[in-house]
This record gives C-alpha cells, structure tokens and sequence, in this order.
C-alpha cells in the first residue's frame, strides 16, 4: 500500500495538475481535457502509462474558426503548458467543426481529477509538423476505418480486401459497416512473436444481433459472440464471460499471455482462464457472420494493465465519465492558468445565434430603461405640478379664470386642462361686463373641448408605455427562442461527434440558458416600471378627470344661467 502511495506521489510530481501559463502567445485557443480518475468520474485504483486517450472536438470546446482548416496548427501539451505530447489526427472537419485527436498520454494517475492537458488551436502561421503517433510503440496495430486507413498504426498504412463499406458518423468518426462477410487485413505476428507471445487486442462494436457472431479472428485466436457472451477460443480451449447487448456500442477486449486470458466488457474485467496463446497467421478477419457497425480496433504486442483498458474504454466510449473538455481563450485566462469563472465559460460558449438574441434584448433593456427613466421623471414632475396647481384653484374665488397671471404651472396637465376651458370661456366672453351668463349647451361644450384635451393629455402620459409591455412579453419569448435554437446547435453537434458526456454537453445548454436569463433580465425590471408608472398614470388620470368635474361645476356656479 505505502509503495503505491509513494509511486502516485512520483508520478503527481512528473505531472503538474494546473498550467500557470500560456505555453505560446502565438496560439490563441485551447481546449481544456481533464481526465477524472476519482470516484465522480471514472475511478481507478492504479496508474497507467502511455494510454492513447480518444479527444473529440467540438464548437462546444474549441473554436475551429480560429484554428486553420486542415487542422495543421493544433498542438497538444502536457497539464504543466510546457511539455509537448504527441498526438494523430484521425478527423478534422472545420465545416462542421468535428475533430477527433488520438493524445499519446505518458500517465494517468488514479483517483485524481487533476489529469490535465491542452489542445491548442489558433495560430494561422503555424507550420505543418511531420505525422506523429498518438500511440505508444507496442501498438502493432489501430484500424479507425477513416480516411487514413490504419491511422496511426504501427505498420504503415494497412488496408482491407475488397470493398470496406463504412458508416460516416459511428462511434469516434467512421466506422465499418459489418453485413456478414469478413473484413480481412494483411498483418503480421511477428511484433507479437517477439514479444513472447504476449498481446491485448480492443475493439468496438454495435450489432444488430449478438447471438453469434465472430468478432476476430487471427489464425488460431478467435473472439466473439455466443448467446450475447464474449468468448476467446485457442486450440480448443476458451474464456468466456460478460454480456454484449444488441443496438449499443460495447467494447470488448482480450489480454492474452503467460498462459492466461482475460476479457474485459467496456473495460471492466468479465473473465479469466488458462489459455496459450496460439500460432497467428498473416491474415486478420473482422466481422464474420456479424451484422452492424465496428470501430477502433487496437492490437498491442503487450499485457495491458486492467486499469489501461479500463482509461482507453472511458476515453472512446461516448458515455463516459472520463474525459471533461472546456474552451479556453488566452485572452480569458489568468496568470496562473485557470479560466475566469462560470460566467466566462457561459460566454466563451455561446453560439451565433444566442449572440444575435442577446444583443437584442440588449437593446430592448436600453429602451425600457430609457423609457422608465424618462416617464418616471415626468410623472413626479406632474404629481407635484398637479398637487400645486389643484390647491391654488381650490383657494381662487372671483380670479378663478385669471389663474394663469398667478399661478402658472406648465408641468401640470390639469393646468392646460384649465387653460383649455379658460379659452372656450373667453370665446364667449365669460368674465367681461355685459357678458350673458352661460347656457347648458355652453357648459356641455366647454366640457367637451376640456374632455378633448383630457384625452390628448392621457395619451401623452401613456407614451412609450407600449415599449414597455413589448420588453415584458416579448423579451421572454426572445431568450427562449436564443436557448431553443442554442440547445438544437449544441446536441445536433454532439450527436455529429458521438460524444455524448455530460462536460460536453454541459458548456453548450449552460450558454444556450444564458439567453432566456438575459430576456428574464429585460422582462423583469421592464414588469416592475411598467406597474409603477401605471399607477402613478392612473392617478394623475384620475386627478384630472375629478379637476373637469370640478372645473365645470365651479363655472357652472358663477357664471351659469340662474
């Protein structure tokens, strides 16, 4: 126990959790990988070294409009920014922003969430570096079905006989397309021979019927399927454990030497047995009598530890816990190498449309702010002026129709409201000497042209208000369009990658959120100022319509027919 406590502590030295700078000033993204070894993760009791980690790109951690289109600019480095790692590219599609990287990692220490490395992206003048491996030297040989035939195998390009049918989006980019004939590749044992007969052999399937099925074949050795257990047969004897459902991606591998076999279902070990390892041929045979899609199949001339297939399952499975990937942009990140906070990742992941929508609604909030400022300063202004004008003309006897040379108050709407019943009068002469008092007709029509200004004047406290209710119901419906739209760009961009962990999909859905808060965020201060200038509105209304009953009936009073 205390040897591997001192061997992790070795290790945790040799690989610095945190960077604590930009390794190159001229790259300005990078992508964050974090494999999580502790239990929240995928949990691991051991180290392992040299695992050939699977990295899926995608808009949601990196920015593929400022790397290059070929991809020839990216660059891998190790958690302490300065050790560089290497890597092969088995996809780069700038289109439709999908990349998948194959990282050489030297060590993954257990139960630590401090396995770090970057992806950098982001320097158009970077030149092409010559083609790397993302695998270690005892890989014989990894067929990824892809563009590149073997990818980054060990033998130089290998390629099938005949026709390799393929399915485009399988489970790391393309995949074979199994249909019962036997996909056969030229290969030799001697990498395995040499190393004493010892190999670790990994592939992925997803079939349509796994009652039988011959997964591998290479000379003596045969792996596959048996009333949906996995079996691994040598010169008539066989291991066979774990289970392999229908219609859903399953690793299966064997670790095969010293006279023992092992298998390991999704990188968990499902059975162990005697069993020699047997005379291979030249000829390797994929897929026979199996029906549905086959992916990354990996031959090591080598025992690989329990906790190495277990890492390398994680790391290419999609619904794995391993592997958390965040956007950086060097702008975004302090002297010690972390990101700005959680805001900084919502904003560093939003899409063009959430921008779009934001901005907008940031629009739509200057507007309703600018109309709440403005209207809340007129209605206090016309409160008071009101409040003023009201108790002079309360206090006005025989000078009622002569306030305007004592107590002007052009703020006030009951004012020209008065101003306005003082000009209808002096049409008619009302005041001067000789004038004949007024008539009931008189009065309903100097109510009438009082009642038209009244509405003039309602409608200009009532203006902009309907900028208002717009931020109020439209701003919602605004953010939820933004999140909508968002949320359908980040899964239909997971569902191209097949990578379909919560960190991938988290930094999308969380800035797709962003825009219905910033609509919450319009709508709410918006609903609050609408409901208290409606008020104030309502009063100053109210105040004037009691003004004109008032206004009439002291006329009425002193200068209407007995």
């Amino acid at each position: 126990m205390m040897r591997k406590a001192l061997t992790a502590l070795a290790l945790s030295a040799l690989l610095p959790a945190t960077a604590h700078a930009w390794w190159n000033a001229d790259w300005s993204e990078r992508a964050k990988i974090t494999l999580n070894t502790s239990s929240q993760g995928l949990e691991t009791k051991e180290a392992a070294s040299g695992v050939a980690v699977a990295v899926r790109l995608h808009s949601g951690n990196f920015d593929f409009t400022a790397a290059k289109e070929d991809g020839s600019d990216l660059r891998v480095v190790a958690g302490d920014d300065k050790t560089p790692l290497k890597f092969s590219v088995e996809r780069f599609d700038s289109v439709n922003e999908l990349a998948v990287l194959w990282v050489q990692v030297p060590s993954v220490l257990p139960g630590s969430d401090k396995n770090v490395f970057y992806v950098y992206g982001g320097n158009a003048k970077a030149a092409a570096e010559g083609e790397a491996s993302g695998f270690d030297a005892a890989t014989v040989i990894a067929l990824h079905f892809s563009d590149k035939p073997a990818g980054a195998d060990q033998l130089g390009a290998v390629k099938p006989q005949g026709t390799l049918l393929t399915e485009p989006n399988g489970l790391l980019a393309t995949s074979a397309r199994l249909n019962g004939e036997a996909i056969v590749y030229a290969l030799s044992d001697k990498p395995v021979v040499d190393a004493g007969n010892q190999l670790t052999v990994s592939l992925w399937v997803k079939l349509d019927d796994v009652q039988r099925a011959t997964l591998l074949n290479w000379g003596g050795l045969t792996l596959s399927l048996n009333g949906g257990k996995v079996t691994a047969r040598a010169d008539k004897a066989e291991v066979s454990g774990g289970e392999v459902m229908p219609a859903r991606w399953t690793q299966v591998a064997l670790r095969l030497g010293l006279g023992k076999a092992t298998l390991f279902v999704n990188g968990v070990q499902v059975a162990q047995g005697d069993l020699a390892t047997p005379a291979l041929a030249t000829s390797l045979r994929l897929g026979e009598g199996a029906r549905g899609l086959m992916d990354e199949v990996q031959v090591a001339a080598t025992l690989r530890s329990a906790e190495w297939i277990a890492v390398a399952a994680g790391a290419q499975g999609a619904e794995s816990k391993l592997v958390a990937s965040t956007r950086e942009a060097k702008d975004a990140v302090e002297a010690d190498g972390e990101s700005h906070g959680y805001m900084g990742i919502l904003v560093k992941n939003l899409t063009p449309d959430a921008w779009a929508v934001i901005g907008i609604l940031g629009v739509m909030f200057a507007i309703a702010c600018w109309v709440m400022v403005t209207k809340g300063l007129l209605v206090t202004q016309v409160g008071k002026a009101n409040r003023s004008f009201v108790l002079k003309f309360r206090e006005a006897s025989d000078d009622l129709l002569h306030l305007e040379q004592h107590a002007p108050h052009p703020q006030s709407p009951i004012y020209r409201l008065y101003q306005a019943g003082v000009r209808e009068l002096a049409k008619r002469k009302v005041g001067e000497a000789g004038a004949k008092p007024l008539s009931g007709a008189s009065l309903d029509a100097v109510k009438a042209s009082v009642d038209a200004d009244y509405v003039r004047e309602n409608a200009h406290l009532n203006s902009g208000m309907v900028l208002l209710t717009i931020a109020i119901s439209g701003g919602p419906f605004l953010g939820l369009l933004g999140t909508v739209v968002g949320v359908m760009i980040t899964f239909a961009a997971i569902a191209a990658a097949g990578d379909v962990n919560v960190n991938a999909i988290a930094p999308g859905i969380a800035a797709a959120l962003l825009a219905t808060v910033a609509g919450l965020g319009v709508a709410i201060p918006a609903l609050f100022g609408y409901n208290y200038l409606a008020a104030q509105i309502k009063n100053a209304t109210s105040d004037m319509q009691i003004f004109i009953d008032e206004f009439i009936t002291r006329v009425a009073e002193l200068y209407g027919a007995p």
